[in-house]
């Protein structure tokens, strides 16, 4: 699930240093120890695919991180769980592509098998989704 499905800009948050800490800057870190609570102030695309968050800590700082470094609080500052269970999202069809493999072929009659060429471009495409 991603964290616009839930988030808001305004929203509070809770910053897991451990998670974060190898590419923060002292002074980052430093305000995320008084206060590891910090509001949203924006969201940004990272990689193509996935969503960062642009935070405003307790030192007035604004500081991107990945979504999975924090965690939402609701109106009474208690970490709101986390939906890690991928079923919400699967179906049918991606269930059996994620069980499928490819074996290489080496025998000729079995390369110019056309339901063995099927099953290999599943298995190709299948990560893309």
């Amino acid at each position: 699930m991603s964290i616009l499905d839930k988030a808001k800009i305004g929203n509070s948050v809770q910053i897991n240093i451990e998670l974060s800490k190898d590419r923060l800057n002292k002074e980052i870190i430093d305000a995320i120890n008084v206060s590891s609570v910090a509001k949203i102030s924006d969201f940004r695309i990272t990689d193509g695919k996935g969503i960062g968050v642009i935070l405003q800590l307790s030192n007035g700082k604004e500081q991107w991180f990945f979504e999975d470094e924090i965690d939402l609080l609701d109106e009474n500052g208690n970490v709101i769980k986390k939906n890690n269970d991928k079923k919400e999202n699967s179906n049918f069809i991606f269930d059996f592509l994620s069980g499928l493999n490819y074996e290489k072929k080496n025998k000729l009659s079995e390369l110019l098998n056309p339901i063995n060429f099927f099953i290999w471009l599943i298995v190709s495409f299948k990560d893309i989704f």
